[in-house]
Protein backbone atom coordinates (compact mmCIF):
# COMPACT_ATOMS: atom_id res chain seq x y z
CA UNK A 1 0.00 0.00 0.00
CA UNK A 2 1.27 3.47 -0.92
CA UNK A 3 1.54 5.69 2.15
CA UNK A 4 2.36 9.33 2.73
CA UNK A 5 5.66 8.33 4.37
CA UNK A 6 6.70 6.11 1.45
CA UNK A 7 5.91 8.85 -1.06
CA UNK A 8 7.78 11.44 0.98
CA UNK A 9 10.82 9.18 0.90
CA UNK A 10 10.43 8.75 -2.87
CA UNK A 11 10.03 12.51 -3.23
CA UNK A 12 13.51 12.98 -1.73
CA UNK A 13 15.01 10.70 -4.35
CA UNK A 14 12.92 11.78 -7.33
CA UNK A 15 12.22 15.52 -6.97
CA UNK A 16 14.78 18.36 -6.63
CA UNK A 17 15.06 19.88 -3.16
CA UNK A 18 14.73 23.35 -4.69
CA UNK A 19 11.03 22.69 -5.17
CA UNK A 20 9.87 23.62 -1.69
CA UNK A 21 6.69 22.55 0.03
CA UNK A 22 5.03 24.17 3.04
CA UNK A 23 3.66 20.93 4.50
CA UNK A 24 4.33 17.22 4.08
CA UNK A 25 0.66 16.48 3.33
CA UNK A 26 0.13 14.04 0.46
CA UNK A 27 -3.35 14.78 -0.82
CA UNK A 28 -5.72 11.95 -1.73
CA UNK A 29 -8.90 13.98 -2.34
CA UNK A 30 -10.37 17.43 -1.72
CA UNK A 31 -13.75 19.12 -1.70
CA UNK A 32 -14.56 22.80 -1.29
CA UNK A 33 -12.42 23.99 1.67
CA UNK A 34 -11.29 20.58 2.97
CA UNK A 35 -8.82 17.96 1.87
CA UNK A 36 -7.80 14.49 3.05
CA UNK A 37 -4.41 12.79 2.90
CA UNK A 38 -3.66 9.17 1.95
CA UNK A 39 -4.30 8.01 5.51
CA UNK A 40 -7.69 9.75 5.63
CA UNK A 41 -6.62 12.66 7.86
CA UNK A 42 -8.77 15.73 7.26
CA UNK A 43 -7.46 19.28 6.83
CA UNK A 44 -9.18 22.66 6.70
CA UNK A 45 -7.67 24.56 3.78
CA UNK A 46 -6.77 28.19 4.50
CA UNK A 47 -4.45 28.27 1.46
CA UNK A 48 -6.67 27.39 -1.53
CA UNK A 49 -3.63 26.39 -3.55
CA UNK A 50 -2.24 29.91 -2.98
CA UNK A 51 -5.42 31.77 -3.98
CA UNK A 52 -6.10 29.51 -6.96
CA UNK A 53 -9.23 27.80 -5.65
CA UNK A 54 -11.43 30.82 -5.03
CA UNK A 55 -14.35 28.62 -6.06
CA UNK A 56 -13.15 25.77 -3.84
CA UNK A 57 -11.79 22.32 -4.59
CA UNK A 58 -13.75 20.50 -7.30
CA UNK A 59 -16.63 22.95 -7.64
CA UNK A 60 -19.40 20.98 -9.38
CA UNK A 61 -19.89 23.55 -12.18
CA UNK A 62 -16.19 23.81 -12.93
CA UNK A 63 -15.84 20.04 -12.87
CA UNK A 64 -18.82 19.62 -15.22
CA UNK A 65 -17.43 22.20 -17.65
CA UNK A 66 -14.08 20.42 -17.80
CA UNK A 67 -15.69 17.01 -18.27
CA UNK A 68 -17.82 18.39 -21.11
CA UNK A 69 -14.77 19.90 -22.84
CA UNK A 70 -12.85 16.62 -22.52
CA UNK A 71 -15.60 14.93 -24.51
CA UNK A 72 -14.84 17.34 -27.39
CA UNK A 73 -11.04 17.73 -27.44
CA UNK A 74 -8.19 18.50 -25.07
CA UNK A 75 -5.81 20.41 -27.34
CA UNK A 76 -5.48 21.80 -30.85
CA UNK A 77 -3.05 24.68 -30.21
CA UNK A 78 -4.80 28.00 -30.75
CA UNK A 79 -2.20 28.86 -33.40
CA UNK A 80 -3.34 25.86 -35.45
CA UNK A 81 -7.11 25.56 -34.93
CA UNK A 82 -9.11 28.17 -33.02
CA UNK A 83 -11.76 27.20 -30.49
CA UNK A 84 -14.79 29.08 -29.15
CA UNK A 85 -13.98 29.17 -25.43
CA UNK A 86 -10.68 31.03 -25.90
CA UNK A 87 -12.42 33.79 -27.85
CA UNK A 88 -15.44 33.96 -25.54
CA UNK A 89 -13.26 34.08 -22.43
CA UNK A 90 -11.13 36.84 -23.93
CA UNK A 91 -14.30 38.81 -24.67
CA UNK A 92 -15.55 38.39 -21.09
CA UNK A 93 -12.23 39.45 -19.57
CA UNK A 94 -12.19 42.51 -21.82
CA UNK A 95 -15.58 43.50 -20.43
CA UNK A 96 -14.63 42.82 -16.80
CA UNK A 97 -11.31 44.69 -16.83
CA UNK A 98 -11.39 48.12 -15.16
CA UNK A 99 -11.79 51.18 -17.38
CA UNK A 100 -13.76 52.15 -20.46
CA UNK A 101 -11.06 51.80 -23.14
CA UNK A 102 -11.49 49.03 -25.72
CA UNK A 103 -9.56 45.97 -24.55
CA UNK A 104 -7.97 42.84 -25.97
CA UNK A 105 -6.82 39.68 -24.15
CA UNK A 106 -4.24 36.98 -24.77
CA UNK A 107 -4.35 33.71 -22.84
CA UNK A 108 -1.37 31.79 -21.50
CA UNK A 109 -0.63 29.05 -18.96
CA UNK A 110 1.06 30.50 -15.86
CA UNK A 111 1.20 33.76 -13.94
CA UNK A 112 4.83 34.49 -14.70
CA UNK A 113 4.17 33.78 -18.39
CA UNK A 114 1.55 36.54 -18.26
CA UNK A 115 4.07 38.86 -16.61
CA UNK A 116 6.74 38.09 -19.22
CA UNK A 117 4.31 38.82 -22.04
CA UNK A 118 3.07 42.02 -20.43
CA UNK A 119 6.68 43.24 -20.37
CA UNK A 120 7.16 42.21 -24.01
CA UNK A 121 4.01 44.06 -25.04
CA UNK A 122 4.96 47.17 -23.06
CA UNK A 123 8.38 47.31 -24.69
CA UNK A 124 6.91 46.78 -28.16
CA UNK A 125 4.28 49.48 -27.61
CA UNK A 126 6.64 52.13 -26.21
CA UNK A 127 9.94 51.37 -27.93
CA UNK A 128 11.54 51.64 -24.48
CA UNK A 129 13.30 49.05 -22.35
CA UNK A 130 13.32 50.14 -18.68
CA UNK A 131 10.95 48.55 -16.17
CA UNK A 132 10.19 49.73 -12.63
CA UNK A 133 9.04 47.29 -9.98
CA UNK A 134 8.85 47.56 -6.17
CA UNK A 135 10.49 46.29 -3.02
CA UNK A 136 8.67 43.25 -1.66
CA UNK A 137 7.19 42.40 -5.06
CA UNK A 138 6.78 38.86 -6.35
CA UNK A 139 6.30 38.38 -10.09
CA UNK A 140 7.45 34.81 -10.64
CA UNK A 141 10.47 32.53 -11.01
CA UNK A 142 11.56 32.98 -14.64
CA UNK A 143 14.60 35.19 -15.21
CA UNK A 144 12.50 38.30 -15.87
CA UNK A 145 10.11 37.32 -13.08
CA UNK A 146 13.02 37.12 -10.65
CA UNK A 147 14.47 40.41 -11.91
CA UNK A 148 11.14 42.10 -11.14
CA UNK A 149 10.75 40.36 -7.77
CA UNK A 150 11.80 42.46 -4.78
CA UNK A 151 12.76 39.63 -2.43
CA UNK A 152 16.11 37.84 -2.62
CA UNK A 153 15.64 34.76 -0.38
CA UNK A 154 14.60 32.23 -1.60
CA UNK A 155 13.68 33.45 -5.07
CA UNK A 156 16.79 35.17 -6.45
CA UNK A 157 19.77 33.86 -4.48
CA UNK A 158 22.27 32.08 -6.71
CA UNK A 159 20.35 32.51 -9.97
CA UNK A 160 21.74 35.74 -11.40
CA UNK A 161 22.63 37.65 -13.42
CA UNK A 162 19.13 38.79 -14.26
CA UNK A 163 17.79 40.81 -17.20
CA UNK A 164 19.04 44.38 -17.10
CA UNK A 165 17.17 47.69 -16.90
CA UNK A 166 14.89 46.60 -14.08
CA UNK A 167 14.70 49.06 -11.18
CA UNK A 168 13.03 48.90 -7.77
CA UNK A 169 11.27 51.66 -5.85
CA UNK A 170 9.86 51.47 -2.29
CA UNK A 171 6.36 50.06 -1.87
CA UNK A 172 4.19 51.87 0.70
CA UNK A 173 3.80 50.06 4.02
CA UNK A 174 2.27 52.16 6.76
CA UNK A 175 2.92 49.59 9.51
CA UNK A 176 6.62 49.92 8.78
CA UNK A 177 6.55 53.67 8.41
CA UNK A 178 6.70 53.86 4.60
CA UNK A 179 4.03 56.34 3.53
CA UNK A 180 2.62 56.98 0.06
CA UNK A 181 4.74 60.14 0.00
CA UNK A 182 7.86 58.14 0.91
CA UNK A 183 7.22 55.74 -1.95
CA UNK A 184 6.67 58.51 -4.45
CA UNK A 185 9.88 60.20 -3.30
CA UNK A 186 11.67 56.89 -3.83
CA UNK A 187 10.32 56.66 -7.37
CA UNK A 188 11.26 60.26 -8.12
CA UNK A 189 14.77 59.63 -6.78
CA UNK A 190 15.06 56.55 -8.97
CA UNK A 191 14.18 58.71 -12.00
CA UNK A 192 16.94 61.14 -11.03
CA UNK A 193 19.77 58.74 -10.21
CA UNK A 194 19.11 55.42 -12.02
CA UNK A 195 16.92 55.77 -15.12
CA UNK A 196 15.44 58.64 -17.06
CA UNK A 197 11.63 58.23 -17.19
CA UNK A 198 11.80 58.66 -20.96
CA UNK A 199 13.53 55.25 -21.07
CA UNK A 200 10.94 53.49 -18.89
CA UNK A 201 8.46 51.29 -20.74
CA UNK A 202 6.34 50.31 -17.74
CA UNK A 203 5.80 50.37 -14.01
CA UNK A 204 4.51 47.05 -12.67
CA UNK A 205 3.06 46.38 -9.23
CA UNK A 206 0.64 44.25 -7.24
CA UNK A 207 -2.26 46.22 -5.68
CA UNK A 208 -1.82 43.90 -2.68
CA UNK A 209 1.60 42.28 -2.43
CA UNK A 210 1.32 38.53 -2.08
CA UNK A 211 4.67 37.02 -1.12
CA UNK A 212 5.70 40.44 0.20
CA UNK A 213 3.31 40.12 3.14
CA UNK A 214 -0.16 41.24 1.96
CA UNK A 215 0.87 44.88 1.94
CA UNK A 216 -2.00 46.91 0.53
CA UNK A 217 -1.35 49.82 -1.84
CA UNK A 218 -3.53 52.78 -0.75
CA UNK A 219 -5.82 54.01 -3.54
CA UNK A 220 -4.02 57.36 -3.47
CA UNK A 221 -0.75 55.62 -4.37
CA UNK A 222 -2.23 53.87 -7.42
CA UNK A 223 -3.89 57.12 -8.48
CA UNK A 224 -0.58 58.99 -8.29
CA UNK A 225 1.19 56.27 -10.23
CA UNK A 226 -1.44 56.59 -12.94
CA UNK A 227 -0.71 60.35 -13.17
CA UNK A 228 3.06 59.79 -13.23
CA UNK A 229 2.76 57.20 -15.98
CA UNK A 230 0.54 59.47 -18.05
CA UNK A 231 2.93 62.41 -17.61
CA UNK A 232 5.94 60.41 -18.83
CA UNK A 233 4.37 58.11 -21.43
CA UNK A 234 4.97 55.08 -19.20
CA UNK A 235 2.58 52.11 -19.21
CA UNK A 236 1.05 50.99 -15.91
CA UNK A 237 0.93 47.20 -15.50
CA UNK A 238 -1.19 45.94 -12.59
CA UNK A 239 -0.41 42.39 -11.48
CA UNK A 240 -3.75 40.93 -10.35
CA UNK A 241 -2.49 37.35 -10.33
CA UNK A 242 -3.17 36.77 -6.62
CA UNK A 243 -5.74 39.53 -6.07
CA UNK A 244 -8.06 38.79 -8.98
CA UNK A 245 -11.36 37.02 -9.41
CA UNK A 246 -13.28 38.22 -6.34
CA UNK A 247 -10.48 37.52 -3.83
CA UNK A 248 -10.40 41.07 -2.46
CA UNK A 249 -14.14 41.73 -2.53
CA UNK A 250 -14.09 43.16 -6.04
CA UNK A 251 -13.47 41.28 -9.25
CA UNK A 252 -10.09 43.03 -9.34
CA UNK A 253 -8.39 44.93 -6.53
CA UNK A 254 -7.57 47.81 -8.91
CA UNK A 255 -11.23 48.78 -8.77
CA UNK A 256 -10.77 50.20 -5.26
CA UNK A 257 -8.53 52.92 -6.71
CA UNK A 258 -10.83 53.76 -9.61
CA UNK A 259 -8.01 53.71 -12.17
CA UNK A 260 -7.57 51.98 -15.51
CA UNK A 261 -4.38 49.97 -16.01
CA UNK A 262 -2.76 49.91 -19.43
CA UNK A 263 -2.10 46.19 -19.00
CA UNK A 264 -3.26 43.71 -16.38
CA UNK A 265 -1.94 40.23 -15.62
CA UNK A 266 -4.19 37.46 -14.28
CA UNK A 267 -3.83 33.81 -13.27
CA UNK A 268 -4.39 31.77 -10.07
CA UNK A 269 -8.15 32.12 -9.41
CA UNK A 270 -8.99 32.40 -13.09
CA UNK A 271 -9.74 28.73 -13.79
CA UNK A 272 -10.48 26.87 -10.57
CA UNK A 273 -7.20 24.96 -10.44
CA UNK A 274 -6.50 24.44 -14.14
CA UNK A 275 -3.39 26.07 -15.64
CA UNK A 276 -4.43 29.31 -17.30
CA UNK A 277 -3.37 32.95 -17.25
CA UNK A 278 -4.11 36.11 -19.18
CA UNK A 279 -2.91 39.55 -20.16
CA UNK A 280 -5.69 42.05 -20.75
CA UNK A 281 -4.93 45.55 -21.91
CA UNK A 282 -5.91 48.54 -23.97
CA UNK A 283 -6.50 47.34 -27.52
CA UNK A 284 -3.96 49.57 -29.25
CA UNK A 285 -1.26 48.50 -26.78
CA UNK A 286 -2.08 44.80 -27.07
CA UNK A 287 -1.82 45.10 -30.86
CA UNK A 288 1.72 46.53 -30.70
CA UNK A 289 3.45 43.15 -30.94
CA UNK A 290 3.94 41.77 -34.46
CA UNK A 291 2.02 38.75 -35.73
CA UNK A 292 3.67 35.64 -34.32
CA UNK A 293 5.38 37.57 -31.53
CA UNK A 294 2.93 36.36 -28.88
CA UNK A 295 1.53 32.96 -27.93
CA UNK A 296 2.67 29.47 -26.99
CA UNK A 297 1.90 25.84 -27.73
CA UNK A 298 -0.22 25.30 -24.62
CA UNK A 299 -1.30 28.92 -24.19
CA UNK A 300 -5.02 29.23 -23.53
CA UNK A 301 -5.69 25.50 -23.01
CA UNK A 302 -9.23 24.49 -24.05
CA UNK A 303 -9.62 22.75 -20.68
CA UNK A 304 -8.52 25.86 -18.80
CA UNK A 305 -10.78 28.12 -20.87
CA UNK A 306 -13.83 25.93 -20.19
CA UNK A 307 -13.01 25.96 -16.48
CA UNK A 308 -12.53 29.74 -16.47
CA UNK A 309 -15.89 30.41 -18.10
CA UNK A 310 -17.49 28.25 -15.41
CA UNK A 311 -15.56 30.11 -12.68
CA UNK A 312 -16.92 33.44 -13.91
CA UNK A 313 -20.44 32.03 -13.74
CA UNK A 314 -19.91 30.78 -10.20
CA UNK A 315 -18.49 34.13 -9.05
CA UNK A 316 -21.58 35.91 -10.34
CA UNK A 317 -24.22 33.34 -9.34
CA UNK A 318 -22.83 32.78 -5.83
CA UNK A 319 -22.01 36.46 -5.19
CA UNK A 320 -18.41 35.66 -4.33
CA UNK A 321 -17.29 39.30 -4.30
CA UNK A 322 -19.76 39.96 -1.49
CA UNK A 323 -18.80 36.68 0.16
CA UNK A 324 -15.12 37.70 0.16
CA UNK A 325 -16.04 40.83 2.12
CA UNK A 326 -17.94 38.73 4.65
CA UNK A 327 -15.06 36.27 5.03
CA UNK A 328 -12.64 39.11 5.68
CA UNK A 329 -14.87 40.51 8.41
CA UNK A 330 -15.23 37.12 10.13
CA UNK A 331 -11.46 36.62 10.16
CA UNK A 332 -10.60 40.12 11.37
CA UNK A 333 -13.23 40.03 14.13
CA UNK A 334 -11.91 36.71 15.45
CA UNK A 335 -8.22 37.53 15.07
CA UNK A 336 -8.72 40.77 16.98
CA UNK A 337 -9.95 38.77 19.96
CA UNK A 338 -7.05 36.33 20.13
CA UNK A 339 -5.43 36.16 23.55
CA UNK A 340 -1.87 36.65 22.33
CA UNK A 341 -2.42 40.16 20.99
CA UNK A 342 1.14 41.27 21.73
CA UNK A 343 2.35 38.67 19.21
CA UNK A 344 0.14 40.05 16.42
CA UNK A 345 1.62 43.39 15.47
CA UNK A 346 -0.73 44.08 12.58
CA UNK A 347 -3.91 42.63 11.07
CA UNK A 348 -4.53 43.68 7.49
CA UNK A 349 -6.95 42.57 4.82
CA UNK A 350 -8.69 43.49 1.64
CA UNK A 351 -11.72 41.26 1.30
CA UNK A 352 -10.64 37.66 1.81
CA UNK A 353 -6.94 38.42 1.43
CA UNK A 354 -6.06 38.47 5.13
CA UNK A 355 -2.79 38.51 7.06
CA UNK A 356 -1.33 38.83 10.53
CA UNK A 357 2.20 40.11 11.06
CA UNK A 358 3.92 38.41 13.97
CA UNK A 359 6.34 40.36 16.18
CA UNK A 360 7.95 40.27 19.62
CA UNK A 361 6.74 42.60 22.36
CA UNK A 362 4.33 44.32 19.99
CA UNK A 363 7.29 45.94 18.21
CA UNK A 364 7.16 46.23 14.41
CA UNK A 365 10.98 46.21 14.35
CA UNK A 366 11.14 42.78 16.00
CA UNK A 367 9.80 40.33 13.40
CA UNK A 368 9.04 36.83 14.68
CA UNK A 369 9.61 34.46 11.77
CA UNK A 370 10.20 31.62 14.22
CA UNK A 371 6.64 31.94 15.51
CA UNK A 372 5.28 31.98 11.97
CA UNK A 373 7.10 28.73 11.15
CA UNK A 374 5.94 27.15 14.40
CA UNK A 375 2.29 28.06 13.76
CA UNK A 376 2.37 26.62 10.23
CA UNK A 377 3.85 23.37 11.58
CA UNK A 378 1.45 23.18 14.54
CA UNK A 379 -1.52 23.87 12.28
CA UNK A 380 -0.58 21.02 9.98
CA UNK A 381 -0.45 18.60 12.93
CA UNK A 382 -3.89 19.73 14.08
CA UNK A 383 -5.53 19.64 10.65
CA UNK A 384 -5.18 23.23 9.43
CA UNK A 385 -3.27 24.33 6.32
CA UNK A 386 -1.60 27.73 6.75
CA UNK A 387 0.86 29.73 4.64
CA UNK A 388 3.52 32.19 5.72
CA UNK A 389 4.95 35.05 3.66
CA UNK A 390 6.59 38.46 3.95
CA UNK A 391 10.07 39.73 3.22
CA UNK A 392 10.96 38.94 6.85
CA UNK A 393 9.09 35.61 6.92
CA UNK A 394 6.89 36.71 9.85
CA UNK A 395 3.46 36.97 8.21
CA UNK A 396 0.70 34.34 8.23
CA UNK A 397 -1.64 34.79 5.28
CA UNK A 398 -5.15 33.43 5.03
CA UNK A 399 -6.55 32.55 1.59
CA UNK A 400 -9.55 30.28 2.17
CA UNK A 401 -11.80 29.38 -0.75
CA UNK A 402 -14.54 31.99 -1.11
CA UNK A 403 -17.04 29.14 -0.92
CA UNK A 404 -16.01 28.20 2.64
CA UNK A 405 -18.70 28.19 5.35
CA UNK A 406 -18.54 30.38 8.45
CA UNK A 407 -18.59 27.22 10.56
CA UNK A 408 -15.43 25.94 8.88
CA UNK A 409 -13.75 29.33 9.26
CA UNK A 410 -14.42 29.32 12.99
CA UNK A 411 -13.26 25.72 13.31
CA UNK A 412 -10.01 26.63 11.60
CA UNK A 413 -9.51 29.73 13.74
CA UNK A 414 -10.18 27.66 16.87
CA UNK A 415 -7.31 25.43 15.76
CA UNK A 416 -5.11 28.45 15.12
CA UNK A 417 -5.83 29.88 18.56
CA UNK A 418 -4.95 26.52 20.11
CA UNK A 419 -1.73 26.54 18.09
CA UNK A 420 -0.85 29.95 19.53
CA UNK A 421 -1.40 28.65 23.07
CA UNK A 422 0.64 25.51 22.43
CA UNK A 423 3.55 27.27 20.72
CA UNK A 424 3.71 30.05 23.32
CA UNK A 425 3.77 27.49 26.13
CA UNK A 426 6.66 25.63 24.48
CA UNK A 427 8.58 28.86 23.93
Amino acid sequence: MTTSDSLLQLRKAAVPQGIGHVTDIVCARAENAELWDLEGRRYIDFAAGIAVLNTGHNHPKVKAAVEAQLQKFSHTCFHVALYPDYIMLADQLNKLAPGSSPKKTMLLSTGVEAVENAIKIARAATGRSGIVSFSGAFHGRTMMGMALTGKVIPYKAGFGPFPSEVFHASYPHLYHGISVEDSLISLNTLFKVDVDPSRVAAIILEPVQGEGGFNIAPPAFLQELRKICDAHGILLIIDEIQTGFARTGRMFATEYAGIEPDLMTMAKGIAGGFPLSAVTGKAEIMDAAPVGGLGGTYAGSPIGCAAALAVLEVIEQENLCERAQQIGKVFVDRLGKFAHKERIGDIRHLGAMIAIELVRDGDADKPDAELARALVAAGRKKGLILLSCGTRGNVIRFLPPLTISDALIHEGLDILENCFDEVETER
